[in-house]
């Protein structure tokens, strides 16, 4: 039946399509029986595309339906649309539920059923109040849980405030509880924006000329009490921090005497009364890290408001990929609160995304100008932080001016430190850093660790230029620097270095500043030379790389004109190897900071320093190919760890042994690696972190390519998947190191599934954190993996720009592995000549620098490239591929040993020499201690079937 003969309402009926069922009277959306949450402005354009289902519903009519009597516009609606379609799963699976069309609106394209209700909600025939209520925004994001959950607490409470910070939204937000209660209340919701009174006394008037009390001479407050005594109404008093004695008497008073009175308040403090329920709100979220592209950025509500705004600047374009970072740092920046967010956005039609970025980064957001139409207190940030400011008694208004010293989180024992004149001001300063919590002008953040404490970036801009006003800005600055100086030094001598150190990880911010004040000034070089020294285990544990490098060689710069303090130096000189190594490659910067600190760790009475640097030397040789000097490293170290280290020393030492012996004898490298395991086995909290590489992670997946050699493929490949899969995204060193080490295991195997997702992320990482040569071993990775995949063009374009990486950075670890693929793609493409050349390169090189552990498959793709040749020469291949067994054998790698044995055995098949091919396969195969788990085992099999 048409539409204009029985008009159906989704409002109240009970709709039904695929899973889902919709309760219109109880505004309830369900999946298959199981509530589905859903904001309520997404829900109200479900009901209203339901209700229409199967017709073109147009933009203007959604709004006018959804929305009614409130200014929207059409980007209000697609956030809230794109959030719809995201709760029911619209385009997963096949599923479609809602489609766009073009120039006319939206249409609800699945089948549905409609059940009708026995009868009309009581609230579907209620008359509109004619009160005017605050108008929601254009678009309200980010708090559709906060608006259900305070007007469920409202109406079971009814005494609620919402506190935060100015221009946090505060009164948008009470605004959509009011929008929520009408039904409750109707017309008995009245509103007073105590922000436009100055007055205590006038306060009580104000709430009684907005309930229509006419006041005849007696006391306010009386005759307000008396004439609401019996009347069920929601009074909303906004903006009361200016005037809380007043405000918490009267609001004391309404509830006491008022029993059907529900007060709702919004303050940037609470009141501190007796019933009163404190909402602290929240900023909207907004990214953490920097998002890896628009889609990503777009899922948070600051993103979605700033992107909004910014459409009301003149600005038409949307949030692409190359400014989602810039976009996700103006929000964080502006602390995810709406107004600072608003005002920022306001400018990018002028200025562009990039450019208001800019601005920000000069603190020129305090001066931005926004709305007209809105209370002065709120048109620009320095007016709103004036608001605040003002309130403030005068030692408040000091401490609040020397805590905008502190970058990012600070503890109360630094606040005291810095903000007080002496040490007995202490309690005087946290009472005071109280009360600055209490106002939203200091956030409070508390973690299991301790209580931290921050000022959001636009007030601490604001407070920074207020102390100048009370003192020179630089005393404040030294205090700030000594105290982290201190600080640091306290945790050097406590604990063992980089133990543990990722959890000094809040003070970061304040250590930047600290190093930037100190090496300003020659005089201060001091206090920076230790700090650098003292807060190396933190760069390196956060992987601030290019930070550490750049304050080691301040530092060591320094130094010379200091007293010589040689454990110092050997720090400095630590933390330039290692992060040098990570964002410059295996430079000669790195060899001789490794050369220098050992030549002085050898006159500490401590052996832990000369064998972090020894370990540190390890993985340099390691990472640049030469396996004998990494070998004689690792032994050092184990013999020095045997004398007099620790237990973790000691099982340090044998796993580097068994990442070391990887490279030319695969039964000694088990061995250590068992031994290792069987060391740590009787050791609690075992910490191996050592020259920013996990020594567990390491023996672990090391441990997974010595077991696929010794002949358990299968149990090392479960091992690879496993530890790939558990492998701690917040630590990309541990997660790299497991992949890229993990990865060949599975690819040796033939396994094609359920990693190469690893693969993309480690090169994400390596762009993030600009990690050149982990970029390069990835990049080889997924070379060769096309390659082996039947892309090998593909495959070998990629190899050739992983082969660039590799040789410029001096990471030859892999550069063989890299060339063998290169070779073989070449070969696969039909470019014999260059695969021939390559191959043969590749084996000199290896034979030359003594890399034994890559010859073994390269001599097998050298018989297999001689076999692809228009005409082969067999007797060439087969002595390629012996040659190829024979290493393998050397090095007790029965992986690589069957690897070759299988294309030989086919040769010989095909030359017609069963017996000799039988003779070769067979104790290959019967050495296996694990017979599944590999392609060539498989292989094996069917030729030994064919045989016998």
């Amino acid at each position: 039946m048409s539409r204009s003969t029985e008009p159906s309402r989704s409002s109240d009926a009970t709709i039904f399509f695929d899973d889902f069922q919709l309760d219109g009277r109880r505004r309830l959306l369900l999946k298959k029986g199981a509530p589905v949450r859903i904001g309520s402005r997404s829900l109200d354009i479900l009901v209203a595309l339901t209700d229409r289902a199967g017709e073109v519903v147009s933009k203007r009519d959604l709004l006018d339906s959804v929305w009614k009597g409130v200014v929207v516009d059409e980007a209000g609606l697609r956030v809230h649309m794109s959030s719809l379609r995201r709760a029911l799963g619209d385009g997963r699976d096949d599923a479609r539920y809602i489609v766009s069309v073009a120039g006319r609106g939206y249409s609800f394209v699945a089948s549905v059923e409609r059940q009708r209700a026995s009868s009309p909600p009581e609230s579907a025939s209620a008359t509109r109040p004619e009160r005017q209520f605050p108008s929601m925004p254009r678009l309200f994001v980010g708090r559709d849980e906060v608006v259900a959950g305070l007007s469920t607490l409202l109406a079971k409470q009814r005494f609620v405030s919402i506190v935060g910070a100015g221009g946090i939204g505060k009164t948008v937000v009470a605004a959509a509880v009011v929008g929520q209660m009408r039904a409750e209340f109707g017309e008995e919701i009245v509103v007073v924006d105590l922000g436009a009174i100055s007055e205590p006394g006038l306060v009580a008037g104000a709430v009684a000329s907005a309930i229509g009390c006419t006041l005849g001479g007696v006391e306010p407050v009386e005759q307000l009490l008396s004439f609401v005594a019996e009347r069920r109404m929601l009074i909303v008093l906004d903006s009361c921090e200016h005037l809380l004695d007043s405000t918490s008497l009267l609001a004391v008073k309404l509830l006491h005497h008022a029993p059907e009175v529900y007060l709702l308040v919004t303050s940037r403090e609470p009141l501190r009364v007796e019933g009163e329920t404190v909402h602290l709100l929240s900023p909207l979220a907004y990214p953490v890290d920097d998002c890896l592209n628009a889609a990503e950025a777009i899922e948070t509500p600051a993103v979605q408001l700033f992107m909004h705004w910014a459409s009301f600047s003149g600005s038409d374009g949307e949030l692409g990929n190359a400014d989602a970072p810039f976009v996700s740092e103006i929000c964080r920046r502006s602390d995810g609160i709406p107004l600072a967010i608003e005002l920022a956005a306001s400018r990018v039609g002028t200025y562009g995304i990039r450019g208001v970025a800019e601005l920000l980064a000069k603190n020129a957001e305090l001066s931005l100008v926004g709305r007209r139409n809105v209370p002065p207190r709120h048109r620009t940030l320095q007016t709103m932080l004036d608001w605040s400011f003002a309130l403030l008694a005068p030692d408040e208004q000091r401490v609040l001016a020397r805590l905008s010293v502190f970058v990012g989180l600070f503890t109360i024992e630094a606040a005291c430190s810095i903000a007080g004149e002496k040490e007995t001001d202490s309690d005087a300063v946290a009472t005071i850093l109280a009360g600055l919590v209490d106002k939203s002008l200091v956030w409070c953040h508390p973690s299991s660790e301790a209580a931290f404490y921050r000022l959001p970036d636009t007030t601490r801009a604001y407070a920074s230029r207020k102390l100048t006003e009370f003192e020179d800005a630089d005393i404040a600055s030294q205090r700030h620097a000594l105290y982290f100086a201190r600080l640091f030094r306290k945790i050097a001598t406590e604990h063992e270095p980089h133990s543990d150190s990722v959890r000094h990880a809040p003070h970061v911010g304040n250590l930047r500043k600290a190093l930037e004040w100190s090496f300003l000034d020659k005089e201060r070089y001091a206090i920076g030379v230790a700090l650098v020294a003292d807060a190396a285990p933190l760069f390196l544990a956060l992987w601030l790389f290019a930070e550490g490098r750049r304050w080691a060689l301040a530092a060591l710069a320094a130094i010379d004109d200091m007293s010589n303090d040689t454990g110092q130096e050997v720090r400095l000189q630590e933390l330039l190897a290692q992060s040098s190594m990570h964002v410059r490659g295996n430079s000669q910067e790195v060899h001789d900071a490794l050369d220098r600190g050992l030549n002085l760790s050898q006159s500490e009475a401590s052996a832990s320093p000369q064998l972090r640097l020894m370990a540190g030397l390890e993985i340099f040789l390691s990472r640049r190919g030469d396996f004998e000097g990494a070998l004689a490293a690792a032994k050092r170290f184990a013999s020095i760890a045997q004398r007099g280290g620790s237990r973790r020393e000691q099982v340090i030492g044998e796993w580097m042994l068994g990442a070391t012996y990887l490279a030319e004898d695969q039964r000694a490298s088990l061995h250590h690696f068992e031994r290792g395991f069987q060391l740590a086995s009787d050791v609690s909290d075992l910490e191996v972190d050592v020259f920013g590489y996990n020594q567990y992670t390491r023996a672990m997946t090391g441990r997974a390519r010595a077991l696929w050699n010794r002949g358990f493929p299968r149990t090392a490949c479960e091992h690879a998947h496993q530890l790939m899969n558990e492998a701690p995204r917040h630590h990309p060193t541990n997660y790299c190191v497991t992949v890229l080490y993990c990865t060949p295991v599975l690819m040796w195997s033939g396994d094609g599934d359920g990693w190469y997702h690893h693969i993309e992320r480690v090169l994400a990482y390596a762009e993030r954190y600009s990690l050149a040569p982990v970029a390069g071993v990835a990049l080889a990775l997924q070379g060769e993996w096309l390659v082996s995949t039947g892309n090998p063009s593909v495959g070998a374009d990629i190899l050739r720009q992983a082969l660039k990486i590799l040789h410029r950075e001096n990471h030859h670890y892999v550069t063989s592995a890299a060339l063998r693929a290169l070779a073989e793609g070449l070969v696969k493409c039909g470019n014999h000549e260059d695969a021939t050349a390559t191959i043969d390169g590749a084996i000199l090189s290896a034979r030359q620098t003594h890399q034994k552990i890559w010859l073994s498959e390269l001599y097998r793709t050298q018989g297999d490239i001689i076999l692809r040749a228009p005409s082969p020469n067999f007797e060439a291949a087969e002595a390629a591929l012996r040659e190829s067994i024979e290493l393998a054998k050397d090095q007790a790698a029965i992986g690589w040993e069957l690897k070759s044995a299988v294309p030989l055995a086919r040769l010989l098949l095909e030359r017609e020499r069963p017996s000799e091919a039988l003779a070769l396969i067979e104790p290959i195969t019967e050495t296996y201690v694990e017979r599944t788990g590999t392609t060539d085992l498989a292989a094996a099999a069917e030729i030994l079937a064919l045989l016998k």
